[in-house]
């Protein structure tokens, strides 16, 4: 069973000077999931070599069990170190392909041709595609086998206009994933701020936030089995 898990290469939270990237938790919660179950994870990102790490992911207050694994694996992060660039990667090689969030894959994967492509190929080979938090961004302009857009009339989630409003970055970012989602067709559903949900409709799943990182590699696992 082999995994590609995708991250952003995208570093900068708009035009504040803060920085941005993955959400760790979302990189390690699945990672673990994947590994534990016996899966080879293969890491890529679009300009290949180390992902930024969103800093504020990294703060004391956000560690999990799965963050603290990974900061005493060397393995993990030698992987991390050298991740793949996208263009490299084939879909015949996987077969299941995990997007973790963070604010990162608002700006380079969102409509990036190279995931674009992956995806529909991840699709049309009929193999599962996750996605968690603000990662689902990256489903919203993929076309299904019917040339729709991938997400029209399917159950999906992600990351909240509540959540991102609850975070103060409503106006900062480049666009709302839940109103994104919708403007494609997609069901959205969320629970509340913070609450771990994911939705799974045929080779697709999505979770809403960090808490539901996890729950959505092992529905992915499920789809696997």
């Amino acid at each position: 069973m082999n995994i590609l898990m995708v991250l952003t290469s995208h570093d900068r939270l708009g035009d504040t000077g803060e920085k941005t990237g993955f959400w760790l938790e979302e990189f390690a919660a699945p990672y673990y999931v994947f590994r534990d179950a016996g899966a080879v994870v293969t890491i890529a990102s679009p300009v290949g070599g180390k992902p930024p790490i969103d800093p504020k992911s990294d703060l004391p207050e956000n560690q999990t069990e799965a963050t603290r694994r990974f900061k005493s694996d060397h393995l993990a992060q030698a992987e991390l170190d050298e991740t793949l660039e996208l263009g490299a990667v084939s879909v015949e090689d996987y077969d299941a392909i995990f997007f973790p969030g963070g604010h990162g894959p608002l700006w380079d994967l969102a409509g990036n041709r190279e995931c674009l492509a992956l995806i529909e190929a991840f699709v049309e080979a009929e193999k599962p595609v996750g996605a968690v938090c603000h990662a689902p961004a990256v489903l919203a302009d993929a076309r299904g086998k019917d040339g729709q857009y991938l997400v029209k009339g399917r159950r999906v989630t992600g990351f909240s206009n509540a959540e991102e409003a609850a975070i103060g970055l409503t106006r900062l970012v480049p666009f709302l994933l839940e109103d994104r989602l919708k403007e494609r067709g997609a069901i959205f559903s969320s629970k509340g701020v913070w609450a771990s949900y994911v939705q799974v409709d045929g080779m697709l799943v999505t979770g809403q936030n960090p808490a539901s990182s996890a729950p959505a590699a092992e529905a992915l696992l499920e789809l696997l089995a």
